[in-house]
């Protein structure tokens, strides 16, 4: 029987009003399934992982009045143990500091992660006290904040006054590092007493999609195994709907744990060359894999900025190597470059490492969730001025671990890098401009290609220079 699988809760954009309706006309011999959001988190989580048992903890802002939920999992069951109702939420607490901070809220909660390294961890007991109260546990206090005030993550006089401003003062620039880090410090901790200690945790939810908790949570040593599922964030409850309604709506015990993201669409040589000639551009067609490679290697190798689109387009926030802008990090200039001559982002923002699975602990100590650049590892003391320009605070650093099998291509890519070079490692940052999605289509890449200071574009066998 055919199954439609729908994670809660359903929004009503665009005056559709009656998506049920809809679904029904369009699958008319299909049971229409609809899943609760931590639910299909947890599903989303422990389903996809490679565990035939673990502990799940989902968090986020809020879904369906709740902000969080435990389960502990076997087989092909997930027991729900504990629920966090809004808004007692952690998620909340990060947006509204983001906001704080003067970034925008439920959009740019990953700035402040990355803004935290930058910063000391003195205020984290500010905002434990915010979330723990004594005797109680986990229980947002709300005299921190002021239902009245819309702007500035709606903080109350009271915790101006705890940072030693006056009420509703613009928070000057070298506090703000200190109040990212305070913040992510108590949340590190908060969620790593709230984890407890077993042999397998699993993580979804949109506070997964912190890469610095996540780190936190694998080097706590409660834990044998971490495994967070990668498009952690709401997006990803398409996933555990569609589990949920596979284990507990048909019954089914055959696991399908997550091997790729490469899950979007991909475009023949046929259809990329349509695109290119459509836009009277000049390009050179590469004959084979090799030469592919050749080609983008000798581009990085004379330091220039080369975005690569080849394959499947990965699902999720993250650029995983098939839509992915590429630099040298032996260029003492590359960072610079991608920020300002092309993202056009905050400085503190650093891109990750690529490197091949197997040769990563050379370089890095990172955990396994580096495959889906979902954490972040410390580079080793012989090679941190290789690596400076890509350095967090103390030592850390985006590590993207690639593997042959999963993406074979661009894991050739970094290893004709490292015959030519003797660093088989590449900066890698998403293949997108100005807050836009990733790239999708030969069009999009063209566009974003010629949009930007970016030199050369690999898009399957075509090189098309500036």
């Amino acid at each position: 029987m055919q199954t439609v699988a729908l994670a809660r809760p359903f929004g009503e954009n665009n005056g559709r009003h009656h998506l049920h309706l809809e679904l029904r006309e369009a699958f008319p011999s299909a049971r229409i399934v609809t899943v609760e959001h931590h639910q299909a988190h947890a599903a989303s989580a422990y389903y996809a992982s490679p565990f035939e048992y673990a502990s799940v903890l989902t968090l986020d802002r809020s879904g369906d009045f709740r902000c969080g939920s435990r389960w502990r999992a076997a087989g092909n069951q997930l027991h729900l143990e504990k629920e966090i109702s809004y808004p007692d939420s952690l998620g909340d607490l990060y947006s509204r500091v983001t906001h704080l901070l003067g970034f925008q809220p439920d959009a740019d909660e990953h700035k402040v992660q990355w803004l935290s390294t930058a910063g000391t961890p003195d205020l984290a007991a500010l905002f434990r006290g915010i979330l723990v109260q004594d005797g109680v546990g986990l229980r947002v206090d709300r005299s921190w904040f002021d239902n009245d005030r819309m702007n500035g993550g709606g903080f109350s006089a009271r915790f101006y006054m705890a940072l030693g401003l006056d009420d509703g003062a613009e928070i000057p620039a070298d506090m703000k590092p200190r109040i990212a880090a305070g913040l992510q410090a108590a949340i590190e901790r908060l969620v790593v007493e709230m984890a407890g200690e077993g042999e397998n945790l699993c993580l979804a939810g949109g506070l997964a999609l912190n890469a610095l908790l996540v780190a936190a949570l694998e080097r706590s040593g409660h834990w044998k195994n971490v495994f967070v599922q990668p498009a952690a964030g709401n997006s990803g409850t398409a996933i555990g709907a569609a589990y949920h309604a596979w284990h507990s709506v048909h019954g089914r015990d055959q696991r399908s744990p997550m091997t790729t993201l490469a899950l979007g669409p991909c475009y023949t040589s046929e259809e990329i060359k349509k695109v290119i000639e459509n836009c009277k551009l000049g390009f050179r067609y590469l004959l084979t894999t090799d030469e592919v490679l050749d080609a983008a290697v000798s581009q990085l190798a004379a330091d220039k900025i080369v975005a690569w689109m080849q394959g499947r387009m990965e699902f999720g926030p993250r650029a995983l190597g098939q839509r992915s802008i590429l630099a040298s990090p032996l260029n003492p200039y590359s960072t610079e470059n991608l920020n300002v001559f092309i993202k056009h982002r905050e400085p503190f923002r650093k891109f990750a490492a690529s490197v091949p699975v197997e040769l990563a602990s050379e370089y890095f100590d990172v955990g396994r969730n580096a495959r889906f650049l979902a954490t972040v590892g410390k580079v080793r003391d012989g090679h941190r001025k290789t690596f400076e320009s890509a350095v967090l605070g103390d030592g850390l650093v985006r590590v993207h671990t690639v593997d042959a099998q999963e993406n074979p291509l661009f894991h050739k890519l970094l290893l004709a890098w490292g015959r030519k070079t003797g660093l088989p490692v590449l900066y890698n940052t998403s293949f997108n401009l100005f807050g836009d999605p990733l790239v999708c289509t030969p069009r999009d890449a063209v566009r974003s290609f010629y949009s930007s200071g970016i030199d050369a574009l690999v898009v399957g066998n075509f090189l098309l220079e500036k």
